[in-house]
């Protein structure tokens, strides 16, 4: 019995470890170990194919069957209390710890010049939030606008009370459908993470030798610092001890697949299922989750901070100063809403940071190689907010992380 009870709580982190060690080994010995990628594309390109309709359906079922819809304006005002509040966090964390290490002291990075348009921003924020064609909802290139609709067709579908009873029905049904069909992709995942990690080790090894280096290890230590230190504090929060061991033991399969994937909305049907067995009410982690995908980003607002920091040092400008910090922590916290969730999203916001700021448009490869090497950990780090910031969303709204 103790087997069995011990199986079910660890067996998947545990296989997922192997899978995950095997790909690494695979990655440093193979000598082309892209030859695997295929089958780590097969583990994506499923949880891609399933996150729209897992979206509109979670965000729309939970929404329309709402008996007080004062609860959805009171989960969607912590939401955006917590998602800041935690950013502004990580962003700070980050700055504390660039003003005991210098990222940029003795790098040799060579510039090259490369065209680049001039971001818009007020364009950029409108099209985050809308598409100019229904069609376009149905994208994960339009994860907001998605959100947004799942969210007004909730709250219609609520309104007609009694006349969309069966509407509703309906919605909860595809809701749990859609559940199912992530727990039979997940059987898929020792073999796609494995392979994964297999090519993953085998692209970084090279650009772990030179002048990135140092970036990625100060990176590196940061998340880690940052997320046994405060997710376990807000875990905490949420719910003393019990909440931290709910978080242990089940956050694994969310940080092995981010950091794998690269990707949060691949994360998503993971993160959903995770946070269903710590606990989190069905409303609260369905509203929640999803809108972090693409406006709840810690990793990348500690990376647009070390980014801009490494720039400041680069072109020999001084880090320093209440002001300059304070402009640092607002691009970071901008430059993370108007990323996607998708690998490589970050393009975006090393476009705000070079257009804000004023760099030459030099600067541009520089932190695009940085924010294609640490956006593993970024990606992690992103989901894992998401996962412990609906625990705290449960506490703040229902008292409890039942």
């Amino acid at each position: 019995m103790f087997k069995s009870k011990f199986f079910k709580s660890y067996g998947m982190p545990i296989i997922l470890l192997i899978s995950i060690l095997i790909g690494t080994l695979l990655g440093i010995v193979v000598e082309d170990a892209s030859i695997f990628k295929p089958f780590g594309d097969i583990f994506l390109n499923l949880m891609y194919t399933i996150v729209v309709p897992l979206v509109f359906f979670t965000i729309s079922s939970s929404i329309a069957n709402m008996v007080n819809l004062k609860r959805l304006g009171k989960i969607l005002k912590y939401v955006l209390i917590v998602f800041v509040l935690t950013s502004l966090v990580s962003s700070i964390f980050t700055l504390f710890g660039l003003s005991i290490f210098d990222v940029g002291k003795g790098v040799n990075i060579s510039l090259s010049t490369t065209e680049i348009e001039k971001v818009d921003v007020a364009s950029q924020i409108v099209n985050a939030l809308t598409v100019n064609d229904f069609g376009n909802l149905f994208s994960r290139s339009n994860m907001l606008p998605l959100i947004i609709f799942s969210i007004l067709f909730g709250i219609s579908v609520a309104l007609l009370k009694e006349k969309s009873t069966g509407l509703k029905k309906s919605l909860d049904v595809l809701s749990l459908v859609m559940m199912k069909i992530v727990k039979i992709i997940m059987y898929y995942a020792p073999i796609g993470l494995c392979a994964y990690f297999a090519n993953l080790v085998s692209e970084f090894g090279p650009e772990l030798i030179g002048s990135y280096a140092k970036i990625m290890v100060f990176y590196y230590i940061m998340c880690i610092l940052y997320f046994f230190i405060f997710y376990t504090l807000y875990a905490y929060v949420a719910l003393k001890k019990e909440g931290v061991k709910k978080f242990y033991r089940n956050i694994f399969p969310v940080v092995a697949t981010s950091f794998a994937t690269q990707s949060s909305l691949a994360t998503l049907p993971t993160n959903l299922e995770v946070t269903e067995k710590i606990g989190v009410p069905k409303d609260i982690r369905e509203v929640t989750l999803p809108i972090g995908t693409t406006m709840h980003m810690e990793g990348s607002s500690m990376g647009a901070i070390l980014k801009i920091a490494f720039l400041f040092s680069i072109f020999g400008m001084s880090f320093t100063g209440f002001n300059t910090y304070l402009i640092a922590i607002l691009i970071a916290v901008l430059s993370s809403v108007v990323m996607s969730g998708i690998p490589g999203g970050g393009l975006i916001g090393e476009m705000l940071i070079v257009s804000l700021y004023g760099f030459p448009m030099e600067a541009f490869p520089i932190i695009a190689t940085i924010g294609w090497l640490i956006d593993p950990p970024a990606t992690c780090m992103n989901v894992s907010g998401d996962t412990v910031s609906s625990m705290l969303i449960t506490k703040i709204v229902d008292k409890k992380v039942e």
